[in-house]
Order: C-alpha cells, then structure tokens, then sequence
C-alpha cells in the first residue's frame, strides 16, 4: 500500500476570515501580497482552501450558486487569499452571469493581485466558461497557476495525459499547471509549497 501524500505545508499557519464583500476593489489593511482563487461551481474550490490551510470548514460554500457576487477574503501571516463565488451555475441567469463577469474583471484588473490560482476539473476539456475566464485572464496580463481537481478520478497514466493536454489546450506551459486531489492528498503539498514560494519564501 502506497503512503498517503504529505500533507500541505500551510496547515499550521494562523488564518482569518476577513469578511465577504460585494465590491471587489474593496480595500484591505494593511496591504499585503493578495492570490485570487477561482473555478467553476463544484470544481472543489472551497476543499482545495480547507486542505491547503489544514482546515475542515474554513472557506464557505454559497447556498445559493450562481446568484452570489461577493469576494470572500481570508488573511494569512503574510499574504490574503480572495475566494470568488463559483462560475457556470447551469440556472443562473444573464444578470448573474454578467454580474459574475464584472466581479472576475474589476478583481483582475483593479487588485494589485500577487497571482491567480484557477481550477479546472481534470476529467473535463475547458467549457465556453471557462473560456471566457481564459480570455480575462490573457488579458490581465496575472501570474496563473492552473490547478486541476479531482485527480484521483483518473488513473495515474491518463493523470499524466490529461495535465498535458490541458496545459496545450490552455497554452500554458506545463509547470504552470499542477494536479491534486483534496480526497487522497496528491498534490496538495506540492501546491502550498508553489504558493508559499511565490511569496518568496518558506511558509
């Protein structure tokens, strides 16, 4: 029986709930390095945060997906991580939608955003969402760390494939892109440390 992955090098950092706002350009004090997280509804965002910070119930889940434009924030020793609502509710209507997309374009382009940690489902090619993210985010000019979720729904070999085919599709280059599974662990160690690296360094 193979050991289960170490687990993330950021669990024993103290956390806070900041608050959750509407206006995405709300300021915070004191200023400090910020990472925004995204993703489609049901990607596992709210998961990957709790087992990233070794918590079971931190980041919070909308009871109503596709409606919620809000930015939850959460304050670590020496950076903030901004949490945006799920994006592609099936039901969400056109005034959610074009909500959501202001949201997602006032963050990108009105935050002094330190980089964006996007998710994708890995057993999925990207949907005309996660398109229109795609764009925003080409056009923001961010840092991008593409994570994709769910891995230990493949098999180690299609893993390799996939994460290869999306890093193509995406026009990404390979390192930039990082699979994990917040049910067994993969990947999730390998992921705090990128993120504490990119605030220059060791968590």
């Amino acid at each position: 029986m193979s050991a289960r992955p170490a687990p993330s090098p950021l669990r024993h950092l103290s956390v806070e709930f900041i608050g959750s706002f509407p206006d995405p350009a709300v300021a915070l004090t004191p200023t400090l390095p910020e990472f925004l997280f995204l993703g489609r509804s049901n990607v596992g965002k709210s998961s990957l945060i709790n087992a990233l910070l070794g918590r079971r119930r931190l980041a919070r889940v909308s009871g109503t997906p596709g409606k919620t434009t809000a930015l939850n924030v959460y304050r670590l020793p020496e950076c903030y991580w901004l949490d945006l609502p799920g994006y592609g509710y099936a039901r969400a209507g056109k005034v959610e939608r074009a909500g959501y997309r202001s949201l997602v374009e006032r963050a990108l382009t009105e935050r002094g955003l330190a980089g964006v940690v996007w998710l994708l489902d890995v057993r999925h090619d990207p949907s005309v969402d996660d398109r229109t993210i795609q764009e925003l985010l080409h056009r923001s000019g961010r840092p991008v760390l593409v994570v994709l979720t769910k891995a230990d729904k493949l098999r180690h070999q299609a893993r390799s494939q996939r994460t290869t085919a999306l890093a193509s599709d995406l026009q990404v280059p390979v390192d930039q892109v990082q699979l994990v599974s917040c049910t067994t662990g993969l990947g999730i160690a390998d992921l705090g440390a990128s993120l504490s690296a990119a605030l220059g360094g060791s968590p």
